[in-house]
């Protein structure tokens, strides 16, 4: 499975290469944050192909089609481009995730920059590596010495952006500044030590299911806005929903999770 995985980000961030900077035209999805490329499908349609080519039992689910149901206990979770927005705009911030569920926990994950050429991969239990090397989350404990992501979506309930606004202003308050590239480049950031955490509150699994298990795997932890851990379940009303997601080392955890529900 980690051969599988390795192969098709690598094969996957191709695809994406040769189309970065030569986008022309995107169709909207579920809104005006949301949109897909074609990109976006042909990267999903070869990752698919090389993980049903060694694990034709497997089921997947992918962004871009949806869930094919082979009752298997594993799951393969893919985003086959994160972050396309910035892609159609020609930022080099987006990347391919691959995620793979076991009875509904992930076990093993890969993220793959292909503009930066850097490949992060964790294993349930055996930690976290960019490009081969250990990588661990930041060891800061205040928060006024971090950089926090926090990415921030159109809605089209207005009261939501508002009280995000709030949390953000308190966070403001707290924190050295924020950043975000709204895409997988946070995670792994929070995972390697540049972040000091992240906090989305507009995802889906395939963003957070492969990146979260890369974080907690460098040390950190990872839950949703109440602070409860997350639940991957593969049925359409759970993987079909919003997750949000908080990740960071053990100790900013706490106090970011009380200054949110503050």
């Amino acid at each position: 499975m980690k051969n599988t995985i390795h192969l098709a980000l690598l094969e996957a961030g191709k695809i994406l290469l040769e189309s970065f900077g030569k986008i022309t035209e995107y169709t909207e999805k579920e809104s005006q944050s949301s949109i897909v490329t074609q990109t976006d499908i042909n990267s999903e349609r070869r990752i698919f192909q090389i993980i049903s080519n060694e694990f034709p039992n497997h089921n997947l689910l992918g962004e871009e089609t949806g869930f094919q149901d082979k009752h298997s206990e594993y799951t393969w979770v893919v985003d086959p481009l994160d972050g396309t927005s910035n892609f159609a705009a020609g930022l080099p911030w987006f990347g391919v995730i691959i995620c793979v569920l076991k009875k509904f926990e992930p076990v093993l994950a890969g993220c793959f920059l292909p503009f930066y050429n850097q490949l992060y991969f964790a294993e349930k239990g055996k930690g976290a590596t960019l490009n081969n090397q250990k990588i661990n989350v930041s060891k800061e404990t205040h928060l006024k010495n971090i950089l926090l992501s926090y990415s921030l979506d159109f809605s089209f309930d207005s009261r939501k952006t508002e009280r995000e606004s709030r949390v953000i202003k308190h966070l403001v308050q707290n924190v050295r500044n924020l950043r975000s590239t709204n895409c997988l480049l946070d995670l792994c950031y929070t995972a390697d030590g540049k972040f000091g955490a992240c906090i989305n509150q507009s995802t889906k699994i395939w963003d957070i299911a492969g990146t979260g298990l890369i974080i907690e795997e460098a040390g950190g932890k990872v839950t949703d806005l109440d602070g409860s851990e997350q639940n991957y379940s593969i049925n359409k009303n759970n993987y079909d929903r919003n997750f949000t997601i908080v990740g960071s080392n053990k100790i900013l955890h706490s106090k970011i999770i009380s200054i949110i529900n503050n």
